[in-house]
């Protein structure tokens, strides 16, 4: 395995509040998801899987769903194809639901408690990662791209969906204001933590736009990176390959 990312105290905090956020919003995350995205989120899924479909029909390939969450994605995934997909994320009360979702699948994925940014994975080991929603919760993004790098295999794809900066005129400034302003209030009247949605807005406003993600994509070293706008730009798929 390589060396585990040296994380600084700031960057333990950060990743504490986010654990400790995702933690209390688990409840009523997959609900809120679908509800304040119309089910959007589903779709947006579904073209993740697409990304992958070759390594998804190989039996022999194994793919990696870091940041899974409830398993949404994971599950997608496994559906799709025949590969063997895994998921892991720090947030045990997420992972929980993750777990219940599982004892309705006649395959059971195998979900690992485990940081994003320090994977319990060996060097080069697996044919796929995705991360859905997941690497802007990261606290350091590029170093967070350098763990995926690692446990790809060469030749190996990462598919990131992320939310993103929306691209029409008019239909930015709409959005922004329904995410900044009415979202947090549904969701924390849902949820009971209106905190966790405000910082939702907070966070997307942080992460680098769809051109500076691409260009972080390779600096880390992948090729091939590209990306594809969802919804105006709400979200985007990124995706590249490991030389």
């Amino acid at each position: 395995m390589g060396m585990p990312n040296e994380r600084t105290a700031d960057e333990l905090k950060h990743a504490k509040a986010v654990r400790e956020m995702f933690s209390g919003i688990a409840p009523k995350y997959d609900f809120l998801n679908h509800f304040l995205s119309v089910n959007i989120d589903k779709r947006w899924r579904k073209l993740v899987s697409q990304k992958l479909i070759n390594v998804l029909e190989n039996p022999n390939a194994q793919v990696l769903d870091v940041a899974c969450g409830t398993g949404d994605l994971s599950l997608e995934l496994q559906k799709t194809g025949k590969a063997k997909v895994f998921g892991t994320d720090f947030c045990r009360p997420m992972l929980e639901i993750a777990f219940d979702k599982n004892e309705k699948n006649a395959l059971k994925i195998p979900y690992v408690e485990a940081d994003g940014m320090n994977l319990s994975f060996a060097d080069e080991n697996f044919d796929a990662v995705t991360i859905a929603f997941g690497l802007r919760n990261f606290s350091n993004w590029q170093a967070g791209l350098r763990e995926i790098h690692r446990v790809l295999k060469p030749g190996g794809k990462i598919v990131i969906l992320e939310f993103s900066t929306p691209v029409i005129p008019g239909f930015r400034q709409a959005f922004q204001f329904y995410f900044s302003n009415v979202l947090p209030r549904i969701g924390g009247a849902v949820s009971g933590s209106r905190g966790a949605y405000e910082y939702l807005p907070d966070s997307v406003s942080k992460f680098p736009d769809q051109k500076n993600l691409a260009r972080m994509m390779h600096e880390t070293g992948f090729l091939d990176v590209e990306y594809k706008n969802l919804t105006g730009g709400i979200a985007a798929i990124h995706s590249g390959v490991k030389l």
